[in-house]
Order: C-alpha cells, then sequence, then structure tokens
C-alpha cells in the first residue's frame, strides 16, 4: 500500500538477560512495552501501546512471542 516504506526487520534484544514486559497503569490505563533486565531490574521503555495494532508491532518488531509477553501493574 505504501511502497516507500520499507518492511523492518525485527530488532534484535538479548533474549538471556532481558524479559519482553508489558507494564500498565491502574490509574490512567496507559501501557508501555519495553524489556526488564534481569540483573537490575530496570526497566526500559520503548513502545507507547494505544491499542491491539501497537501490540502486535511490538512484538512483530522485537520478534516476541505473546507467551513470553509478561504483563505488569
Amino acid at each position: 500500500m505504501f511502497p516507500w516504506r520499507k518492511r523492518r526487520q525485527p530488532e534484535p534484544y538479548d533474549k538471556m538477560g532481558k524479559t519482553p514486559v508489558l507494564r500498565a497503569s491502574i490509574c490512567t490505563g496507559e501501557r508501555v512495552a519495553g524489556f526488564r533486565d534481569e540483573g537490575t531490574g530496570r526497566f526500559e521503555e520503548l513502545m507507547l501501546i494505544r491499542d491491539e495494532a501497537d501490540l502486535r508491532e511490538f512484538l512483530a518488531r522485537y520478534s516476541v512471542d505473546p507467551g513470553q509477553l509478561r504483563r505488569e501493574w
């Protein structure tokens, strides 16, 4: 549909040291996807999730299986 757009290749991440996480705010319902470093516990925000299309884009961009995605409040 948009020939000038390039297809994005999956961006690699350290699967041994990082866990994909979907953080959601209890108050506002805002959701943010990113990775949590298992060693330090630090969360790296990568993408604001507004709808299911954004979530599918995150999963495709980083080649994450939906079963691997942890949810945090």
